[in-house]
């Protein structure tokens, strides 16, 4: 009765995944295609009236603020999706973790941010460091609850709800900078985006959170969320490290170029493998009682990627110059090395992507950090002296050369959830 009880679910479980998932897809898409316009658009716009080292500038800030926040992660939106109870009752503490995160986060770059600009030697930093500071502490007040969006499958309000925080946040980012030529524009694009987030998440979302906290759901988030917080912090470092060292070492110019070189190559790519990712990761969990068929669907899945990464990769490789002329304009064109070996690390990064979802989905945290570790410290052995040796493009070969390595781990953990569940 338990065997034939179990086999009901599954077939009941995978009933309809198919359509939601192409469903969630199609919306997903839709809002990364309205978005990447329009951030392609941005871009197009701020390359001609800011210069490199302003990008650079506002690249150490975003750094610091990126990292604080993941090194802070806890993983609550993660942990809501893979929870088979009521998730309304986790709200409250959610909510209350979530603030206090915040306010810790701003506070950290408020004190951190003179030793900050000395050591990237950057005064000018310090400004903008100041000023993203108040980013964390808005974003803290978020309704955690819409999560519920994507726990749910409810992709067509995510997307509008999506794309109105993003197009609120590029058209005050534009505007701002058209009127005062200014770097804290990009930032101030940012603060006006958080608070568009904020409000619209206790407008259109349902619960309400209350100051309160719940002792035991709050004690199964913080448990929970150390993978996630370790995932974070190790995948920052192994995203991001190529930057630190960049700006340290080259300067403020090279690191806006660089950045520039990493987001016209990556970008494009990641929007095939995120998409689909965003959508199949609550699918997955829906249907990892059946690992077997869990396996396939991640399969079919990395198929999809891989063909659509392949291609999009394939085109920026061979027409970066042509590209970087024409979204960006001469001053960026020394950019176009970088972007060819970042093209490949994007590609490779895409089709490794949906085995972040396999794990989560499976409730192996751990796997994600595992994988995310060997990448960081691949990173961590070569960014340093090949940039020293062949600049930003060294540190092109030092990202490209982490997610080689990473790739057998990858296989390994994918073949070990095979064997384990047979």
């Amino acid at each position: 009765m338990y065997y034939k009880a179990k086999t009901d679910i599954i077939s009941i479980l995978n009933m309809g995944y198919t359509k939601t998932t192409i469903t969630g897809i199609s919306w997903m898409s839709s809002f990364r295609i309205i978005t990447r316009i329009l951030s392609f658009l941005k871009i197009a716009i701020l390359a001609r009236i800011l210069t490199p080292a302003q990008f650079g500038i506002f690249g150490i800030g975003f750094l610091v603020l990126t990292f604080l926040e993941i090194f802070l992660e806890t993983g609550i939106n993660i942990i809501l999706i893979q929870a088979k109870k009521q998730i309304d009752n986790y709200m409250d503490s959610a909510w209350v973790i979530s603030i206090v995160r915040g306010i810790i986060l701003s506070l950290l770059i408020l004190t951190l941010a003179p030793f900050i600009a000395n050591f990237f030697n950057t005064p000018e930093a310090l400004g903008i460091l100041l000023f993203i500071s108040t980013i964390p502490f808005i974003r803290g007040f978020i309704n955690p609850a819409e999560v519920k969006f994507r726990k749910d499958l409810n992709f067509k309000y995510e997307f509008w709800f999506r794309t109105a925080i993003f197009f609120t946040d590029s058209a005050a980012t534009v505007l701002m900078a058209l009127v005062t030529h200014s770097i804290y524009s990009l930032v101030f694009g940012l603060l006006v985006g958080a608070v568009t987030e904020v409000v619209l998440s206790f407008v259109l979302i349902k619960p309400i959170p209350k100051l309160r906290l719940r002792k035991g759901y709050f004690g199964e988030i913080i448990h929970k969320g150390k993978w996630i917080t370790a995932y974070g912090i190790f995948n920052y470092l192994g995203e991001n490290g190529d930057n630190i060292v960049v700006g340290k070492v080259l300067g403020s110019t090279s690191l806006g170029v660089y950045q520039m070189a990493y987001k016209l190559s990556i970008l494009p790519i990641s929007e095939v493998s995120d998409v689909v990712s965003q959508v199949v990761f609550p699918v997955f969990t829906k249907i990892e009682i059946d690992t077997k068929r869990l396996i396939k669907a991640f399969f079919k899945t990395t198929v999809v990627i891989s063909l659509g990464s392949v291609v999009v990769g394939g085109i920026i490789y061979f027409f970066s110059s042509e590209i970087i002329l024409i979204i960006l304009g001469n001053q960026w064109i020394s950019a176009s090395p970088v972007v060819k070996i970042l093209s490949l690390y994007g590609i490779l990064r895409a089709i490794s992507g949906p085995a972040s979802a396999l794990f989560l989905a499976k409730g192996k945290q751990s796997y994600v950090t595992y994988m995310v570790f060997v990448r960081f410290i691949v990173l961590a052995a070569t960014i340093y002296p090949l940039v020293l040796v062949f600049g930003m493009i060294g540190a092109g070969y030092s990202a490209l050369l982490s997610v080689l390595v990473e790739i057998p781990i990858i296989i390994y953990l994918i073949s070990k959830i095979y064997n384990d569940n047979k």
